[in-house]
């Protein structure tokens, strides 16, 4: 025992440090999805193996191991959503955010294109893009979504004859997150009557968060953008692509 101990030492501390916290990110991971249940199934084969090789199961045993050979590309085919998850959340770390600039300014040319062709037709539209206030909670009640941010898509969402055109579309980085969402209405009683309730909605939000909103109306055709508790109006597509790109850039280089 006491060998042992002694060729025990920090480097095999950090293996298992790391190890666990592995195996406790996946478990978190999967908590309460599909993936648990065929993570249960899995360990059920796995006990199942190993009677196997101890019983006169022989055809038991030669499935079982037949299945094992493959046991990587059933991994991958079964856990593909938590897969893709993981390398999500890998690519949120602050040393890899920075790489994201040039893809999520793609993004916003695409939301300004987007704005312009639906204030072409008078397509209402509320766009929300978030910065570093979390949107979960209004996600949540939305119809989620994970589409690459495209004029096609944000023009096809918001079109009158969508089901999900009403309501706000959040964007999180270059990913649309949800759609349909519904935002808090601002109570302040000196905004315009005139205002709709998409500019309403979108002050309520960015009053409260960080988020950047992008509205268009449906009665007049004009792009809107809010920040905190301001609304700038009548914007042309260069002033909002200047005024998108400033904003994010601006949080790129307080970061």
């Amino acid at each position: 025992m006491t060998a042992i101990i002694k060729l025990f030492g920090w480097r095999d501390m950090l293996d298992i440090v790391l190890v666990s916290i592995i195996l406790y990110r996946l478990l978190v991971l999967v908590k309460g999805t599909k993936a648990a249940q065929m993570l249960i199934g899995l360990i059920l084969l796995l006990l199942a193996s190993a009677v196997s090789r101890y019983t006169p199961f022989y055809t038991l045993d030669w499935l079982l191991q037949g299945f094992w050979a493959y046991i990587v590309i059933a991994l991958i085919v079964l856990f593909q959503p938590e897969i893709r998850r993981v390398l999500a959340k890998m690519g949120e770390t602050p040393f890899l955010r920075a790489f994201t600039s040039a893809e999520e300014l793609r993004s916003l040319e695409e939301i300004v294109r987007a704005s312009v062709s639906m204030a072409n037709r008078k397509i209402g539209a509320l766009v929300v893009i978030e910065r570093e206030t979390d949107l979960k909670d209004f996600v949540e009640i939305g119809t989620p979504l994970d589409a690459k941010v495209s004029k096609e898509i944000l023009t096809s969402i918001f079109h009158p004859t969508s089901p999900i055109h009403d309501g706000a579309v959040v964007i999180r980085g270059n990913r649309i997150v949800a759609a349909g969402c519904f935002l808090p209405v601002a109570p302040e009683p000196d905004i315009s009557k005139t205002l709709g309730t998409r500019h309403r909605a979108a002050l309520g939000l960015t009053g409260e968060t960080d988020a950047i909103a992008v509205i268009v109306s449906e009665e007049t055709g004009i792009i809107s953008m809010a920040i905190g508790d301001n609304l700038e109006t009548h914007l042309d597509m260069g002033t909002l692509r200047d005024r998108l790109t400033d904003m994010f850039t601006a949080k790129k280089v307080s970061k």
